[in-house]
């Protein structure tokens, strides 16, 4: 992580892409995968036991081992290499069976699946706060009037009830298709090194499934070592979701500029302040969603080139998709986290609203005037907006309960 990337994600998520629990999900998947093989008879239960005993991610050097990736062109090789040591200290008959019949790629994508699932729940815990925010809002203000715009220019009238609900209507759309697609996308890897099991014989897919159903992860079916689509699509799905908090914020900022003041980010000690302007009231949740919006195609871009990838397992692909896993990760709930907080206590002006309207409508001809400029024509966008609020609020606890079960 650098320096300037802190205040653009959170701290949960970059915890969740620590080096430290990253190898932590790695021993996990060891640990399970002996388990397994033990419960087949595929190798000893004392030696199943002297593995998982040993799978303690606090017995490791984690910074040893990431600086070894780079030699060893895997972060798995080094670690399997440090496994079979802490289990040599206890039980050298065992160390034959430390991570048998697997490969580098089944232990870190099964362990990005892991990590990923904590983040995806971050995203949409955050998710769920940000629509139900907009949705008060849009209930509260279903008429008051104001302005739209269209092609950057003042056009007639609506209501920001409306205006919240359509702000809303693609959040929980994203919220439903992320856990769907994470449904999809959370697999467990298991293929060996040609996606074929050769070492467990005939038990390899009892082996997968017992160690999905230990870890919580889909059990696939087969190796997926060099078919992302699923994986690539919950990546897609994740960059659409930060588009739409791209547009919220870019909304906002536009409002709150001060010769607009129809809205304003919450307001405390420390936050939005300028280093030489103290009159300056910076919109920064707006920013932070705004900077992942242009950071966040690029992910995205990243994954979708890494696809074509060779044969049973890919060379540098592969590898650059997971470079760019954890940073699109991070822009998304640095974005959903931001709006998240800042949404519950946005400020609406609805008298600099009214004095907007009213003061453009004195500039017209009276004809445009009435028709187009009449804050009467809240009241059908009220109304809309208003239907349009509960059957958001039935998507959205339909989207939590499938994320609650899944």
């Amino acid at each position: 992580m650098s320096i300037f990337e802190g205040f653009l994600s959170t701290p949960e998520v970059l915890d969740a892409f620590s080096d430290h629990h990253f190898v932590d999900a790695m021993l996990r998947f060891e640990a399970a995968l002996a388990r397994a093989q033990a419960q087949l008879g595929l190798i000893p239960e004392s030696a199943a036991h002297s593995i998982v005993g040993s799978c303690k991610v606090e017995l490791f050097d984690v910074a040893k081992i990431v600086r070894d990736s780079g030699r060893a062109g895997s972060v798995a090789i080094p670690l399997v290499k440090s496994l079979k040591e802490a289990v040599g200290l206890f039980n050298a008959d065992a160390v034959p069976y430390v991570h048998f019949g697997s490969t580098s790629q089944d232990v870190i994508d099964s362990a990005m699946a892991l990590v990923t699932r904590n983040a995806v729940q971050l995203i949409d815990a955050d998710l769920g706060k940000a629509i139900g925010a907009l949705l008060q809002h849009a209930r509260h203000h279903a008429q008051t009037p104001m302005l739209a715009r269209t092609l950057m220019q003042p056009a007639s009238v609506t209501s920001f009830g409306l205006k919240c609900v359509n702000w809303a209507a693609p959040l929980v759309r994203s919220r439903a298709r992320i856990a769907e697609a994470a449904r999809h996308a959370l697999k467990l890897q298991l293929g060996g090194a040609v996606g074929t099991l050769a070492q467990m014989k005939s038990l390899g897919p009892d082996v997968r499934a017992r160690m999905a159903q230990d870890l919580g992860l889909v059990d696939a079916g087969g190796a997926w070592h060099t078919q992302r689509d699923e994986w690539v699509a919950l990546g897609c799905e994740l960059g659409i979701l930060v588009g739409s908090l791209g547009k919220i914020a870019g909304d906002i900022a536009l409002m709150g500029q001060y010769e607009v003041g129809e809205l304003a980010e919450p307001s405390e000690p420390g936050r939005g302040g300028s280093s030489a302007m103290p009159h300056k009231r910076n919109p920064v949740a707006s920013m932070v969603a705004l900077a992942a919006a242009q950071r966040a195609p690029q992910r995205v871009a990243a994954l979708l080139a890494a696809m074509p990838q060779e044969h049973e397992r890919a060379l540098g692909a592969w590898q650059a998709e997971l470079a760019e896993w954890p940073q699109l990760l991070m822009s998304a709930h640095g974005s959903v986290r931001a709006l998240a907080g800042a949404l519950p206590g946005l400020q609406v002006d609805a008298a600099r609203m009214r004095a907007n309207i009213d003061g453009l409508r004195a500039e017209l001809p009276r004809e445009a005037a009435d028709e187009w400029f009449d804050p009467a024509l809240s009241q059908p966008a009220g109304a809309i907006a208003l239907v349009q609020i509960e059957a958001l609020r039935a998507q959205a606890a339909l989207g939590a309960g499938k994320e609650a079960t899944r």
